[in-house]
């Protein structure tokens, strides 16, 4: 009887708590910010409200480990934010079922070699126990990044590869009269999709979970030209 009474007093106290579960998914996975001292990167997170009511979001506080000369800016649609600064001013609507893509986070490499992670800390704004966490990390290096420069175009490498879920692609247009596109293709050479990039965006987002897994190679063109192919690996 003390045993039942006991698991009763654990259910009325812990029931709120159950009760706050996380109903906003990450569809990114941990965002990597790797790059050469000075530089800076801009990468996309993806949200999807997975309830039927509309949610609001505040950024609580940036969690671990940013150094001095490091900073991170929160983006909104073209609104950017301080994140030391700004906290109170970066709230994120989401309508019931929505998949939020306007969300962006800008990193300042800073000064120095190093490397580190941080996350980003978001709660409801009626509920505190209902929250979502965006993990990132960087590594600054003195050496130049992988990512590919054209007269066009900068793009950088696939992320993250291997993938299971998004696969993502940052790039910028430096000619925004040029048309560029990436086509993914099997290990074999079969065509397996095709995206224009819009020269108004500075990201592309492939969603891979109906890819069966294993490689594939995706391609830059600009101008219908072949300039680039590099590798992606889809795992499961």
């Amino acid at each position: 009887m003390k045993s039942l009474f006991r698991f009763f007093t654990w259910m009325l106290f812990f029931a709120p708590l159950l009760a706050g579960a996380q109903q906003v998914r990450v569809l990114s996975e941990v965002v990597d910010f790797s790059g050469e001292i000075g530089s800076s990167q801009r990468k996309t997170i993806l949200l999807q409200n997975e309830s039927n009511q509309a949610k609001t979001y505040f950024l609580k506080n940036v969690r671990g480990s940013v150094g001095s000369s490091q900073k991170v800016k929160i983006c909104l649609n073209d609104q950017c934010f301080d994140s030391k600064k700004d906290l109170s001013k970066i709230s994120l609507k989401l309508k019931p079922g929505e998949i939020f893509t306007d969300l962006y986070l800008e990193f300042e490499m800073g000064i120095a070699e190093t490397r580190g992670s941080f996350d980003l800390f978001f709660v409801n704004v009626e509920n505190i126990r209902e929250n979502f966490v965006v993990e990132a990390r960087y590594e600054v290096a003195a050496g130049s990044t992988t990512d590919f420069t054209h007269k066009d175009i900068k793009l950088s490498e696939i992320y993250p590869n291997p993938s299971n879920r998004i696969a993502q692609l940052d790039y910028e247009l430096v000619n925004p009269k040029a048309k560029a596109k990436i086509t993914i293709n099997s290990f074999i050479g079969n065509p397996v999709a095709e995206f224009e990039l819009d020269p108004e965006r500075n990201s592309l987002v492939i969603n891979v979970t109906d890819f069966q897994p294993g490689v594939y190679f995706y391609t830059l063109f600009v101008d219908n030209k072949n300039v680039v192919t590099k590798k992606l690996q889809v795992k499961k």
